[in-house]
């Protein structure tokens, strides 16, 4: 296994102290920082960053490795006649370079403005560029072409709150980002140039395509020297093939995959002039406050080019008395008669602002939005055709994404679950768009001010409540564009702290609602939950383990529970299945010799696990069975708490948990219908302590499937649906087993808080003989054809816009 990286991330001046260098990046714990300016030991200050956010986390787990530190190094104010600084890491044993950078670098930086590009591309005429730019006094931007003539652009500015987080010193920054999208652009190149002052940067934005990938190359061969000096020769080579060999296997972006499935001009255009049956009338209510007009307009305007045109729109404007918007207000419902508004003299909170917009809407169905984001043109059209093919619907939600403050820039996209309630009660992973029938409302009430920060999930929670299941749809399609800015949960988690306690009550309320007894606390990471259920006793578990040979397994197995476990009423009934060596018997003999829990009992047939625990459940006492492998090992002492307690409710049918192989990496967090052909497991083989897609890893949530490694059933339900098929004696077993757990009305939860090692190999499996490779087939023939539906249609837990051919929930492929 390859060393772990500790490299740079990003390098800087000091903004008014030009002695100060910065550098920040990936550090190894134990090792000590040395710089040298040539032979010149240069003082340097460390400190380790104490506030990264954990979506920053998210997006990069390797930051989770190591610690992430600021080192400023102390530089003279005369670079000359000096050739290179270089940071080093010292161990008590030997010392590496980290950074290294020559002194006229270094000089050409120093005093200049500060720039970064997060996007810079060049197609058919059209130049598009993204970033930011920061200085001792604000920085302006001009585009010169290729003769150094003004271009005219228009160079959009924007506020970055990251980048003035960043640069602490900076006392009046301006406006740090911007963004241009130039056309009819030609000749070789573009120069962006950067003023503060009298000093400025120059970028050159390459267009012709030779230079480009010019520039492309550069940038890989400096990534590849830095991984061939930290990993050496052998390591470079390997990851090049690697990537070779991947390159057309990997998930595509999201700004690429976006642009594949939006619809194009004739699709919508085909569906403006589609005929419904039933043409609903959609009221979007949408509360204002202060809203920046541009962010008003843009929003109108999405409605405006909707494809689908019975819709009104239903403005709130709780700014209060001196509000910026009554203008703008008064000219937009001139101009489209299906637009209108309320005025209130004092300011509103977010509820009561919301209502007032539901008092005013006359529509069939009522849909939400936020007074700074877009819908995409197709949202209204999907919609209405998702009511006319099931007309049962009452409540509607879409996939939707981020949009930057430019409105030019979509990324992290949520692609969601069909209805998913205990993921529902972990994070509100409905949210946008979010639409539901007037009778709903009418039944449940408007949004309630006593949740401010969290009303819309409060709203949700109780507008599922009074539906059943089949009667709420999810349109799985990027539908809804969420504009990011500073304030924003999505952007800054810890800005609204007192959102994510609102939350955690909205739960906790719909948990009381619904006469289930359990505790939410705040989860892992703000925004989410956890639910631990309250049990009035403590029933009878019975642990079944199949066992052969292997009893240094099966002691190992056994022995964490009996040390661990905070629970204590369960027996174990071990089945042993064709053992040939004499000293697991004697083994045996001592178990129920020393333990009372311990029952033995003996299959004498062929091997076939699905008959195996039929037989060993046939002998259970327990209101509970817990299917066990004999090669696990439970990490947390509430382990069978944690299974218990979802198992115990009244519409739970069996409960799994997050599985490790002994590397420490995901065995098992969730099966999806559809992966390796038939089924597979999520997120295999992720490192311990990452969060996978949206946190799944981290989430209680309904799946088809779980593993029965490790999996908790009530008793009741074992026995009502025949326990597991012996037809399948090897393959997909259990994956049938909780398919006919969910026919029979059950849902299947994945905990990700009972935790356990699972011992099997990760080669395991493998159908290396012909009587092997058979006996495969006939059992995926099997599975076949007793679940067609979910083969054809897809896991209604899975998102059909990712792919089946990683587990990681990674974008389908173009």
């Amino acid at each position: 296994m390859p060393k772990e990286i500790f490299e740079v991330v990003r390098e800087r001046f000091h903004l008014s102290d030009r002695t100060q260098y910065i550098v920040q990046g990936h550090w190894p714990k134990d090792a000590v920082m040395e710089a040298y300016l040539d032979q010149h030991k240069l003082k340097v200050s460390v400190k380790e960053n104490e506030n990264v956010s954990a979506l920053e986390r998210f997006k990069d787990p390797e930051k989770m490795q190591g610690i992430q530190i600021t080192a400023t190094v102390q530089i003279p104010e005369n670079l000359e006649g000096y050739h290179k600084l270089v940071i080093y890491e010292k161990f008590s044993d030997k010392k590496h370079v980290w950074f290294s950078i020559t002194a006229g670098e270094l000089d050409k930086k120093r005093d200049k403005p500060q720039v970064y590009f997060e996007e810079e591309s060049a197609e058919q005429g059209t130049v598009r560029i993204r970033g930011w730019a920061i200085a001792p006094k604000p920085v302006t931007v001009r585009i010169f072409d290729a003769d150094k003539k003004p271009v005219a652009a228009e160079i959009q500015r924007t506020d970055r709150v990251d980048v003035n987080q960043l640069f602490e010193e900076a006392q009046d920054p301006g406006k740090t980002g911007f963004f241009s999208e130039i056309t009819n652009v030609s000749g070789k190149c573009l120069y962006v140039v950067f003023y503060a002052g009298e000093k400025k940067t120059v970028h050159v934005v390459p267009l012709r395509k030779a230079d480009i990938l010019a520039r492309k190359l550069d940038k890989y061969v400096e990534k590849g020297i830095r991984y061939w000096k930290s990993q050496g020769a052998a390591a470079l080579a390997e990851k090049v093939v690697t990537k070779v060999k991947n390159v057309r296997q990997g998930p595509p972006s999201y700004q690429k995959w976006i642009r594949h499935h939006l619809p194009d001009r004739n699709e919508l255009e085909k569906q403006k002039k589609t005929s419904f049956g039933y043409r609903p009338k959609i009221s979007f209510v949408v509360p204002l406050y202060k809203t920046p007009e541009k962010y008003l307009r843009r929003l109108t305007e999405s409605f405006q080019e909707q494809t689908y045109s019975n819709w009104e729109l239903c403005f709130s404007d709780g700014s209060g008395a001196q509000s910026p918007l009554t203008e703008l207000l008064k000219e937009l419902t001139a101009k489209d008669n299906r637009i209108k508004y309320v005025f209130h003299e004092e300011p509103l909170q977010i509820s009561e602002n919301t209502n007032s917009a539901i008092e005013i809407a006359t529509g069939d169905f009522i849909a939400f939005a936020d007074h700074d984001d877009e819908l995409t043109p197709n949202a209204l059209f999907e919609c209405v055709k998702a009511i006319n093919e099931k007309p049962q619907t009452l409540v509607i939600y879409t996939d939707e994404d981020k949009m930057s403050m430019d409105g030019h820039k979509f990324f992290q996209p949520h692609f969601k679950p069909d209805y998913n309630p205990d993921l529902l009660c972990t994070v509100n992973y409905i949210c946008h768009l979010f639409v539901v029938s007037r009778k709903v409302i009418e039944k449940v009430g408007g949004l309630r001010s006593e949740f401010d920060g969290a009303q819309d999930y409060d709203f949700v929670l109780r507008c599922v409540e009074a539906v059943k299941d089949e009667e709420i749809c999810h349109i799985p399609k990027i539908l809804y564009h969420w504009r990011c800015h500073e304030d924003s949960t999505a952007e800054n988690p810890e800005s609204k702290l007192y959102a994510f306690e609102a939350g955690r009550r909205a739960v906790q309320a719909h948990y009381e609602r619904t006469g289930i007894h359990a505790e939410v606390f705040k989860g892992e990471y703000l925004g989410l939950y956890r639910t631990k259920f309250i049990r009035d006793h403590d029933p009878l578990i019975s642990v079944i383990i199949p066992n052969k040979d292997h009893i240094d397994d099966l002691k190992r197995c056994m022995e964490s529970i009996e040390q661990k476990s905070t629970y204590k009423n369960y027996e174990y009934i071990i089945v042993e299945n064709n053992s040939t060596d004499s000293a697991t018997f004697e083994y045996y003999k001592k178990l129920e010799a020393e333990n009372p829990k311990v029952r033995m009992v003996y299959w004498d047939g062929v091997f076939n696990y699905s008959a195996i625990n039929n037989y060993g459940a046939s002998f259970a006492k327990g209101e509970y069975l817990l299917l066990l492998n004999n090669d696990t090992e439970i990490i947390n002492p509430d382990c069978l708490e944690e299974l218990l307690g979802y198992c115990m409710r009244k519409d739970v049918g069996a409960v799994g948990a997050r599985l490790y192989y002994e590397d420490d990496t995901i065995q098992h967090a969730g099966v999806v219908i559809g992966f390796g052909g038939i089924a597979g497991h999520c997120f295999v083989q992720q490192k311990r302590g990452t969060t996978g897609y949206c946190h799944r890893i981290i989430c209680a949530q309904d799946y088809s499937a779980v593993t029965a490694a490790c999996m908790m059933v009530k008793k009741s339900a074992f026995d009502a649906v025949g326990g597991l098929s012996e037809e399948l004696a090897v393959a997909f077993n259990d994956i049938d087993f909780c398919m006919k757990l969910r026919k029979a009305g059950y849902l299947i939860v994945y905990n990700p808080y009972a935790e356990l090692y699972h011992y099997e190999s990760k080669s395991r499996g493998l159908e290396d003989t012909p009587e092997k490779v058979a006996r495969f087939n006939k059992e995926i023939a099997t599975f076949e054809k007793k679940w067609p539906e979910i083969l054809k249609n897809g896991d209604p837990y899975y998102n059909p816009n990712l792919t089946l051919k990683s587990q990681d929930f990674s974008l389908k492929r173009i």
